[in-house]
């Protein structure tokens, strides 16, 4: 008998059902990206929703943030989740560019915006070739 929790029309809820959903229903739009991959959820979350209900508020869950696998390539497990906002999400893609730079590996987009620089600049340079100091030269402001 499953136990009654009452938390099926929460935010938290859906996020649980869609975590499982992508890792195992080949039909999801997004499988091939995660259940395709071999990413799984673990035992303790697949089978009961309040231990990820507990760990989700003893880790930071809020309604405005998101949970984030800190390995992209890992399965979604207490100790390789946490919560993060959209903004930090987009950052943590299996896609997103890393590049060295002070003695610091950060994202491509983190560096454009610490540096004032366009991202757009900064990805154009890189595909290019520019590495190091040329990546990250200054942008030559247009005069009139």
């Amino acid at each position: 008998m499953a136990l009654l929790h009452g938390q099926s029309g929460t935010r938290l809820h859906s996020i649980w059902r869609k975590m499982k959903h992508r890792c195992n229903n080949q039909n999801d739009n997004r499988y091939t990206s995660y259940g395709g991959r071999g990413i799984k959820v673990c035992s303790e979350w697949e089978t009961a929703f309040i231990h990820f209900h507990d760990w989700a508020y003893k880790n930071g869950y809020e309604d405005h943030l998101t949970i984030e696998r800190i390995d992209v390539n890992g399965d979604y497990t207490p100790s390789n989740c946490k919560w993060i906002t959209e903004k930090e999400q987009h950052r943590n893609k299996q896609n997103t560019l890393y590049v060295l730079h002070d003695g610091k590996k950060r994202p491509l987009i983190e560096w454009a915006e610490t540096l004032d620089i366009p991202y757009k600049t900064l990805t154009s340079r890189w595909y290019r070739g520019s590495r190091g100091a040329d990546l990250f030269k200054p942008t030559r402001k247009r005069t009139s």
